[in-house]
């Protein structure tokens, strides 16, 4: 089962950001993964997530996307939890705009355990009510602390 606690931290965590393209909330995405892999450029993040764009959206329909980029340099997933206050157009399967972002930066090496991780992204969105609580998180530490609850409550199962 997916450990949230594990891979998020509250600096990666923002609710109600506001960015009008897909480019913009991937450069934000970055950004904020820059700030925990210091060691890895914004630009070398920014690029691995817009490889894995290019072979086809992330949007996996519902307003929800799950950017994720493989990195050589990175020893352990890191996630970036972002909720847009606007919707974004993202080319997203069901050509619906996107606003809750769970984007993932995994070691190149550990690609069966970030497809695990990628099913259980897809679970939790899959619950109408939990997506719907994310959406109205009004703070950032709102929002972390519904993920770690939810995390809480998985592992728990």
């Amino acid at each position: 089962m997916m450990n949230l606690t594990s891979m998020l931290t509250e600096n990666c965590t923002k609710s109600a950001v506001l960015f009008n393209s897909k480019k913009r909330i991937l450069e934000y995405i970055a950004e904020l993964a820059h700030q925990q892999l210091p060691d890895i450029s914004e630009y070398s993040i920014l690029e691995a997530l817009m490889t894995r764009e290019k072979l086809g959206s992330t949007g996996i329909g519902g307003g929800i996307a799950i950017p994720h980029g493989k990195l050589k340099v990175v020893t352990k997933p890191i996630l970036v939890f972002v909720v847009s206050k606007e919707a974004i157009a993202f080319d997203a399967i069901d050509n619906q705009p996107v606003d809750i972002f769970c984007a993932m930066l995994i070691p190149e090496d550990q690609c069966q355990a970030h497809l695990s991780t990628l099913a259980s992204m897809a679970k939790m969105f899959s619950q109408k009510d939990f997506t719907r609580k994310i959406r109205h998180a009004e703070t950032n530490q709102q929002l972390y602390q519904l993920l770690l609850d939810y995390s809480a409550t998985e592992i728990a199962k």
